[in-house]
């Protein structure tokens, strides 16, 4: 991780085929067990990804490439704003097939840019690189 910048890659135990349609839930991170089962991202098409807890996260589905590439832009540090290149970051899952299982790589970045103090930025690289560790273990759950 650099300032800009939280990467993060696991294996699941499970094809890209079956890892994708999880992959592929908008705002899947976001929501939890609140976000729509099943609904499938397409490209251009914006959202908003609620969390009870957190609030409402304005989302656009940058680029989709099944079973391969997935890239979203949300408004990250400034939930219920509306979404524009200078308050958001960029979100992809790259997925590549391991053995039996899947290589699920995620990315997000454009940290560095967000307009906010220093320290909250740390603050909201700290949060996701935390929330990444959590989404991540549960998305391995849910393809098991």
């Amino acid at each position: 991780m650099t300032d800009d910048r939280i990467e993060r890659e696991i294996v699941i135990a499970a094809a890209p085929e079956k890892v994708w349609p999880l992959v592929a839930e908008p705002g899947f991170w976001v929501t939890g067990d609140e976000g729509p089962r099943g609904a499938q991202a397409e490209e251009g098409q914006l959202l908003v990804a609620r969390n009870s807890a957190h609030g409402e996260y304005p989302m656009r589905v940058e680029k989709v490439d099944p079973p391969r590439y997935l890239a979203y832009r949300w408004v990250s540090a400034f939930p219920g704003e509306e979404l524009r290149e200078d308050n958001s970051t960029l979100v992809e899952f790259t997925l590549t097939p391991e053995g039996d299982g899947t290589r699920l790589r995620v990315v997000e970045s454009g940290f560095a840019a967000l307009p906010t103090p220093e320290d909250n930025r740390r603050n909201v690289i700290k949060d996701h690189t935390g929330g990444w560790e959590q989404c991540l273990a549960a998305l391995t759950a849910r393809a098991a």
